[in-house]
C-alpha cells in the first residue's frame, strides 16, 4: 500500500471474488451465475436506452421500484433499488451498526459480511456453526444485537425455514434483522411476507442469480418504510444515481417476466438434483442445498486438490481455505450438459489418480 493510505484501513482484508481468469476458455462453475441468457428482448430494450445516456438516470428509480413493489405486493415506500445487493447490505450495515450496535452472523457464510463490518469499523460476533454446517436459529433469538443471515446460506446452500426466521425477527424487536435472499428463488421460503408484521426486518434480493442479470449489477432491499427512509438518506448522501438507465430498463422487464423466472428456476432445480445423484454415486457427500450451487466433498480427494485438477482441465469451481470447509468445494449448477461435463471430468481425475497409484481400487 502507499504511504498515503489511511491507517484506519491497514488491517482491512478485502473480499475476494470468484476468479475470472482470461488465459483460456473455462467452464465456469465458480461464481453462481445463471447459465441461461436473459430474455432476448432485453437487448433491444437496453439498446434503446443508449439514446438517453447523455441524461442522468432517475435517482428515485421510480418505475423500477414500483415494478418491484407490485411484484412483491408491497408499497413503493417499502423498496430501495441498489447497485447490486452488496450496496444494499453496505447501506444496512452503515445505517444500523456501530460501537453500541454490533452485528452477528455465522462463522461460515457470505464473505462480504466481515469485510463490510471492518470497512465501516463495526464490531461483530461470529456465531459457531451447528452440526453439518447448519445454522442453529436459537443462537440468534434474543441475541441483543443486529443480525444478518444469508438464506439459503452461502456457501453451504442450506436454508432455514420461514418459521425459524420469523422467530429470530420476533425475539429481537430492538435490533434490525437482515435476511439476504440472493438464492431464495431456488427453493427456500422468502421472508418478504413478514415485512408488514415486523418493523425491524430487512430483506435483500438480487437480479444476479435467478434472473440472469449478474452483469447488470442490480439489487434491492425491502422493509418497513421508516427503514427504507433511513437507507435512502445514506443513498442520497453517497450515490444518488446508483442505478444506470439501461440496467433499470432491464430490471423492469425482468421483474415482470414470471415465465422466464419459473423456467430457469425449475431447470436449475432439476440439474441440481441430477448432479447430486451423480456425485453421491461417486462417493461425494453433498450438503442439502436450496440454492443454485452445491457444496460437496469426497474422502478420496481433498477439496484443494479437486479444485486444482479441475482448473487444469478447464473447469472452475470455488474452493475456500477456511479450516471448517477446506475439504469442500462450491459448485455452481449450470446446464445439464455442463454438469455432465463436470462429472465426466471428476471421473477422469479419479481414473488418473488410480493409474498413478494415488487411490486404491475400493476408493
Amino acid at each position: 500500500m502507499s504511504k498515503f493510505f489511511s491507517s484506519k484501513f491497514e488491517t482491512l482484508e478485502p473480499y475476494v471474488p470468484g476468479e475470472q481468469p482470461q488465459d483460456r476458455k473455462y467452464l465456469k462453475l465458480n461464481t453462481n451465475e445463471s447459465p441461461f441468457e436473459p430474455q432476448g428482448v432485453l437487448g433491444d430494450l437496453v439498446r434503446r436506452q443508449t439514446w438517453y445516456l447523455n441524461k442522468y438516470s432517475d435517482p428515485d428509480n421510480r418505475a423500477l421500484t414500483e415494478a418491484i413493489a407490485k411484484a412483491f405486493d408491497l408499497k413503493y415506500e417499502n423498496v430501495l433499488v441498489t447497485n447490486g445487493s452488496d450496496e444494499a447490505l453496505n447501506y444496512a450495515f452503515m445505517a444500523y451498526c456501530d460501537d453500541d450496535h454490533p452485528i452477528a452472523f455465522p462463522e461460515i457464510t457470505y464473505g462480504f459480511y466481515p469485510v463490510i463490518a471492518d470497512l465501516n469499523r463495526i464490531p461483530y460476533d461470529v456465531i459457531s456453526m451447528g452440526e453439518g454446517l447448519t445454522i442453529n436459529y436459537k443462537d440468534y433469538c434474543d441475541i441483543g444485537r443486529n443480525v444478518v443471515l444469508c438464506n439459503p446460506n452461502a456457501p453451504t446452500g442450506i436454508a432455514l425455514p420461514l418459521s425459524e426466521i420469523e422467530e429470530i425477527v420476533r425475539t429481537n424487536p430492538d435490533h434490525v434483522v437482515i435476511i439476504d435472499e440472493a438464492y431464495v428463488d431456488f427453493g427456500a421460503e422468502s421472508a418478504v411476507g413478514l415485512i408488514s408484521k415486523y418493523s425491524n426486518l430487512l430483506v435483500v434480493q438480487t437480479f444476479s442469480k435467478s434472473r440472469s442479470l449478474a452483469g447488470a449489477r442490480l439489487g434491492f432491499i425491502m422493509g418497513d418504510e421508516l427503514l427504507i427512509q433511513d437507507l435512502n438518506t445514506l443513498k442520497y448522501s453517497t450515490n444518488p444515481y446508483n442505478v444506470n438507465s439501461m440496467t433499470a430498463a432491464a430490471g423492469i422487464l425482468s421483474i415482470g417476466d414470471k415465465t422466464f423466472l419459473n423456467h430457469t428456476v425449475k431447470a436449475i432445480q432439476y440439474n441440481r438434483r441430477q448432479t447430486v445423484l451423480m456425485l453421491e454415486e461417486r462417493g461425494f457427500e453433498v450438503l442439502p442445498s436450496q440454492a443454485n450451487f452445491i457444496f460437496a466433498r469426497a474422502d478420496w480427494i481433498s477439496g484443494e486438490e479437486l479444485y486444482r485438477r479441475m482448473k487444469d482441465k478447464g473447469v472452475l469451481i470455488r474452493h475456500f481455505d477456511h479450516p471448517l470447509i477446506d475439504d469442500y468445494n462450491r459448485i455452481t449448477i449450470g446446464t445439464f450438459d455442463q454438469m455432465k461435463t463436470f462429472v465426466s471430468i471428476v471421473d477422469e481425475i479419479k481414473q488418473e489418480m488410480k493409474k498413478a497409484g494415488e487411490l486404491h481400487e475400493d476408493e
